[in-house]
């Protein structure tokens, strides 16, 4: 995709640190060398035009010509840097004297010099390139983030004051900066150019902040050992440069880098190019001598520099200490205010309260310790690996652990110890077989074959996505190795192209360990609600006060009172009740083996509004079973019997596949196997009966009795003589969508394809083609049917010379059309009744599959997914996109509206990746933001979509504020799987882990499961959070009436209500599981709406009626005790005892009140736990308004005596309180109604009285 889709799709706007417009408009660079950041405006020129003219300035003795290394360690100090130190320590009189326990490296001059480097030296080794930008832009194109990086250093006076603020404000100020990170870079930092920066602030495009520190060594070297230097490679290609223009040239691209500056962020390495002034990454570093010297290895100086620049080859994680995350866990702004509560408690001797608040404190935050040490424990041993490798260096074969490997290094492959590659590699000799599942999701075998010269140059030409061709000698770290061919005198050797987290594997582990955060409106309004109920209590925080000072109470009490308000108004407890309904969650989810890494995406599964499918394997089975075959030879006649085949497409059959032996099993591609399965023939590997016999001996190298590999063989079962040798196979090609292989049978040579069928018909001569090839195609695919083609052709020699020469463009052309091969496209047994569920509740339901579109279209009619009358394909023309009806090609849309004119049937759209690509590039605006919509909107099938294409997919239907779910099995799903609002994998392989949600179950089932857990979590999250609320405005209406009297509730009051009412009361109200059926309507995630916070307000003023109902009435009684203003030690009163009654009811009947049923949970009567514990709790709140004030538990509560008419009276105004709440607050629910929606989606479709 290029600038137009992205751009529509992606915003910079969540910058907070950094102004947004300064971020689009920075000088950028990413994590591969060509310009992949689309979705901004990335400059790909230098920074400095007139690079091409700098005189560089040499610091070491070095010859040019060569490409590996060959000085020591000590030649990295320039020979004047005593001087440059000397200077700099003259010029600048407040410097420290150099600590000697930092000593690096001793020249042969036998000075000694820092191993960190002062940036004040930059200038002095960097003239000809002086730095002056202070901020850039960065884009990790792996996972989709844009940076912003600032460089800043400290100002000394700055520090030392902030040390002092800290200090004089008790490390409160700490507190504050820590939490406002932003404030404290501006305290003691100041900003500095990147080239001179001591530390660099990084800010996510999520808002997300870190600072690291800038690290500084002697290097050295050339820039090209470093990062791959842009228009290099053309130099290189010219020769080794002679004359003075070509080093001219080789110097000004590829200077000296004295110092490697460079800091890590993430598992990022970035280092500092002098030449563009901005930091770069070197994740795609190329040696461009791997070209025609890529089995030579390494020296030891070469490796020693390399080992410096890239670092052990290593995926272990950085785990904090205990007390890391111990310190990290209590500063956190709601343990720190728990803190505060407790200290206030302790202060005003509520001694129990504060103990038993810091015990609850405690085990929650043990609990959070070992469960993060749990999950950074199994992401450990995920990651961790290390081995024993042999690898060629300095002309010999040396063991050393797979630590040590750096890019350029030779390996053996075909050590019988390794049986995982330990780094990205490309395959130089022999064959092997390897398991990708780790990154595909698929077990099945992958082939790999040695890399030829064309191989090399697509490897040094890098690029954002890594060509077929490359990836048929690509060895992926963390793969497991199945099997390894070589020769007998030649082991199979592998090169070293990328190590750490540079690697495939390690940018996945990156995308574990930092996942998108999940901008879900719950969680950002929930904060917003906590701010504004601090604000309440800040005025409750005043008026206390005032009323305090008035009736002449002493100051600790006024001081410790006023600040308690702010514990009751905000109480500690109300963060983690948003977790409560979540957790249930995940329990529920894990019994039906639905295992989650982010639980925050569990309530955004409860506002999913459409759910995208992968096909195969996720709607239909894996396996497709060979339904009959298409001859040429009888085209009309369906053969399920292959003895009544042709003898050319039998061997198509047997022959034109990937599969392979291992351990006597046969293994490869499931619709090749079944393909294989359905001759009944037998495969042999190794087998010798093959040579070339009397063929000329020249290009021996060749010839198979001389390669020791010998050719692959297919018979029928137990009859070899009809036996078929595979020669040689031309892999099958995404791109191409198509596979070959060179067959001998007896003495002919043949080549024989298979493909898709529109792809066939381009290399075959059509006087081939049978009459009603298109018309049979048609009804196959209509009826979603899987259908491949087969063609082939006799070679023009019938020599193994030939066979092994002749290219693929010269084998794939001139083909004769043999037939079609015909597979049920079957569907899992619960695809069809989970989507009509989805459909039934007015989710919107998508298929993205990579197969044909024709079978997509059938596949989703016959499970459902499709239900318009009609379906409109696009068609390539002169004059842009024609779309046709799938069944009448001459009805057609309006091309510019996409509108069907003169009909009232439904219909609807389906799309293939190339008119999805095409439209969305819109490179010269011919299709308007109408248009896009309404494609986005109306098409339900997007067939041929590429990894990428899915991955777009997602995001624009996200920017019309569609919340997204993606179900797939991990095959070529992982991007659309992690940037899914809510991603589901049918796989247990690693790949799959990125993805949120992971069913073991290989099931679309599980779709329900997930939303009906996020929307019951999602409404118990609200039920908790509004309950939480109204205990704490029961609380502060009861304490500020008690407060006006000076008065307050006791110690063990406070307790009874916290811990035995309210705690009990919130878990088991969470207790209910989910509604069996979806519904339509979706549940709010919007804790801000009028909807919710009018009643919630108007069940405030019921309870503030009625408690001051009760304590006006209770004045009037014989036998009132009026609280005397004091201390907590003696609150008895009947104002204090008859609000405690009255409250404990409140809390209890509000409860009932906010229990939520049907639709989205089960009904409360189901909840046992719940019923139970209301019970419980109202009679234990009933036998404490009958204990006799005078014995323990009376004076444990600090109650007085209170009438038993009264008592009744108090239960009777619980019931009217219960029933006001839930008659007359819901029905100010429908006083505010949303007239306009605020996603674009349903805007949009309202605008334009588009159906969906």
């Amino acid at each position: 995709m290029n600038s137009r889709s992205r751009s529509r799709s992606r915003s910079v706007d969540h910058f907070n640190f950094f102004d947004p417009e300064d971020v689009e408009a920075a000088q950028g660079a990413s994590t591969m060398d060509e310009d992949v950041d689309y979705d901004t405006n990335w400059d790909d020129e230098y920074r400095r035009g007139s690079v091409t003219s700098m005189s560089v300035q040499d610091y070491g003795s070095i010859d040019r010509v060569r490409t590996n290394s060959t000085y020591a360690y000590r030649d990295r100090v320039p020979s004047d840097a005593s001087r440059a130190l000397l200077d700099d320590d003259e010029m600048s009189t407040d410097r420290e004297d150099e600590d000697t326990s930092d000593i690096g490296p001793t020249p042969s001059n036998g000075q000694t010099f820092p191993q960190e480097v002062d940036p004040a030296l930059h200038e002095h080794y960097f003239p000809n390139y002086p730095t002056s930008i202070k901020f850039q832009r960065f884009y990790i194109a792996e996972e989709d983030l844009v940076l912003a990086i600032a460089g800043y250093k400290t100002h000394k006076v700055r520090l030392q004051l902030y040390y002092l603020f800290c200090i004089l404000t008790f490390g409160l100020g700490y507190l504050i900066l820590r939490w406002l990170p932003k404030y404290k870079f501006a305290f003691y930092g100041a900003a500095a150019p990147l080239g001179k920066a001591e530390w660099v602030v990084i800010e996510t495009e999520y808002g997300e902040l870190s600072v690291v520190d800038v690290h500084r060594q002697w290097y050295n070297r050339p820039l090209s050992t470093i990062m791959n230097v842009p228009h290099l490679d053309i130099e290189s290609t010219q020769g080794s440069g002679s004359g003075s223009n070509s080093s001219g040239l080789n110097l000004n691209l590829d200077p000296i880098i004295p110092i490697l500056i460079s800091f890590e962020y993430r598992y990022l390495k970035l280092y500092y190019s002098p030449v563009e002034d901005i930091y770069k990454t070197n994740t795609n570093w190329v040696d461009y001598s791997w070209h025609t010297r890529s089995k030579e290895g390494l020296t030891t100086d070469a490796y020693e520099d390399r080992n410096l620049v890239f670092n052990q080859n290593s995926l272990d994680l950085k785990e904090k200490t205990v007390g890391q995350l111990l310190v990290d866990e209590v500063l956190h702004p709601f343990y720190m205010f728990q803190v505060f509560s407790i200290i206030l408690w302790a202060f005003d001797e509520y001694y129990y309260y504060a103990a038993c608040i810091f015990l609850i404190s405690i085990a929650s935050i043990i609990n959070t310790l070992i469960e993060t040490k749990s999950t950074m424990k199994r992401l450990t041993e995920l990651s961790h690996f290390q081995c024993t490798v042999r690898v060629w260096r300095n002309g010999f074969w040396k063991e050393t652990t797979s630590h040590d490997l750096v890019p350029g290094d030779v390996y053996e492959v075909s050590d019988p110890s390794l049986n995982t590659v330990p780094c990205d590699s490309v395959l130089l000799s022999g064959d092997a077989i390897l398991n990708e599942s780790m990154l595909t999701g698929e077990s099945v075998p992958v082939s790999k074959l040695p890399a030829t010269s064309e191989t090399l140059e697509h490897l040094l030409e890098g690029g954002s996505n890594m060509s077929s061709l490359l990836a048929k000698s690509y060895l992926f770290n963390g793969t497991k190795i199945i099997r390894v061919r070589h020769t007998a005198s030649d082991p199979a050797l592998a090169l070293v192209t990328r190590t750490g987290f540079s690697t495939t594997k390690g940018a996945l582990l990156r995308s574990m360990l930092f996942p998108k955060p999940a901008g879900f409106k719950f969680y950002e309004d929930s904060f917003k609600y906590i701010g504004f109920m601090f604000l309440i209590a800040c005025f409750g925080f005043v008026f206390s006060t005032i009323n305090f000072i008035k009736l002449g109470l002493s100051y600790r009490i006024i001081i410790l009172r006023a600040l308690d308000i702010i514990t009751i108004v905000v109480p500690p407890a109300l963060p983690a009740t948003l977790t409560i309904g979540t957790s249930f969650a995940l329990s529920r989810l894990r019994k039906k083996e639905i295992f989650c890494i982010a639980p925050t995406r569990v309530n955004v599964g409860g506002k999913l509004d459409v759910m995208c499918f992968d096909k195969t394997g996720t709607l239909t089975e894996d396996g497709l079973d060979v339904y009959g075959v298409h001859s040429a030879e009888n085209f009309d006649k369906l053969t399920k019997n292959v003895n009544e085949l042709d003898s050319k497409m039998i061997q198509a059959l047997v022959s034109c596949h990937s599969l392979r032996v291992v351990d006597g099993e046969l293994m490869g591609d499931p619709l090749d196997y079944k393909m294989f399965e359905f001759t009944g023939w037998n495969y042999e590997e190794e087998f010798g009966g093959f040579s070339s016999l009397n063929e000329s001996r020249n290009d021996e190298d060749i010839l198979p009795e001389n390669t020791g590999i010998s050719p692959s063989v297919v018979y029928p079962s137990g009859d070899k003589s009809k036996m078929l040798g595979i020669l040689k196979s031309f892999e099958f090609v995404s791109e191409l969508r198509r596979m070959s292989v060179v067959v001998k049978c007896e003495s002919n040579f043949h080549v024989l394809t298979k493909g898709a069928p529109e792809v066939i018909k381009e290399i075959c001569d059509e006087r081939t083609f049978p009459q009603n090839y298109e018309e049979l195609l048609h009804h196959y695919t209509h009826n979603g049917y899987r259908v491949i083609a087969c063609a082939g052709k006799p070679l023009k020699k019938n020599t193994w010379l030939y066979s092994q020469k002749i290219s693929r463009n010269e084998a794939e052309s001139g083909l004769q059309f043999l037939g079609f091969i015909v597979f049920e496209n079957r569907l899992k047994p619960s695809t069809t009744g989970v989507l009509t569920e989805l459909r039934r509740a007015n989710l919107r339901t998508v298929m993205c599959t990579g197969d044909n579109l024709l079978t997509a279209i059938s596949v989703g009619r016959e499970c459902g997914l499709v239900e318009e009358d009609l379906i409109f394909v696009p068609h390539f023309t002169e004059s842009g996109i024609e779309w046709h009806e799938i069944d009448n090609d001459e009805m057609v849309l309006d091309s510019n509206t996409l509108k069907l004119h003169d009909t009232y049937k439904s219909y609807g759209l389906a799309v293939s990746g190339d008119i999805f690509r095409h439209v969305l590039k819109n490179e010269v605006d011919l299709y308007s933001e109408d248009y896009i919509n309404t494609l986005l909107l109306k098409t339900n099938i997007f067939a041929r979509m590429s990894p990428d294409e899915k991955h777009e997919l997602v995001e624009q239907l996200q920017e019309l504020d569609y919340t997204v779910g993606f179900c797939g099995d991990g095959a070529n799903d992982c991007g659309a799987l992690k940037a899914a609002d809510v991603g589901i994998s049918l796989s247990e392989a690693e790949a799959s882990v990125a993805a949120p949600f992971t069913s073991r179950t290989f099931e679309i089932s599980c779709v329900l499961d997930v939303i009906k857990q996020g929307r019951a979590s999602l409404v118990t999250s609200f039920s908790c959070f509004q309950y939480m609320s109204l205990y704490s405005a029961i609380q502060f209406i009861s304490v500020s009436i008690l407060y006006k009297r000076g008065s307050n509730l006791g110690d063990f009051q406070f307790l009874w209500i916290d811990l035995f009412l309210i705690l009990p009361l919130a878990i088991f109200m969470s207790w209910s599981d989910a509604y069996d059926t979806i519904v339509p309507k979706r549940p709010s995630a919007n804790l801000v709406s009028p909807k919710l916070l009018i009643p919630l307000v108007i069940n405030i003023v019921i309870m503030l009626i009625f408690q001051v109902a009760i304590w006006q009435y209770v004045q009037g009684m014989p036998w009132y005790i009026k609280p005397v203003p004091g201390g907590d030690d003696a609150v008895q009163s009947s104002d204090n005892t008859v609000l405690f009654y009255f409250s404990n009811m409140q809390y209890i009947l509000c409860a009932i009140t906010l229990t939520v049923g049907p639709p989205y949970r089960e009904s409360a009567a189901k909840n046992i736990p719940f019923i139970s514990n209301v019970i419980v709790s109202f009679l234990l709140s009933v036998l404490l308004m009958n204990v006799s004030p005078d014995g323990f538990w009376g004076n444990l509560f600090q109650l007085t005596d209170i009438s038993t008419g009264f008592k009744w009276l108090i239960v009777v105004f619980g019931v009217l309180n219960l029933a006001a709440c839930h008659y007359i607050a819901p029905k100010f629910k429908k006083v505010w109604r949303k007239r306009i929606s605020s996603k674009r989606y349903k805007r949009w479709l309202k605008g334009q009285h588009v159906v969906v």
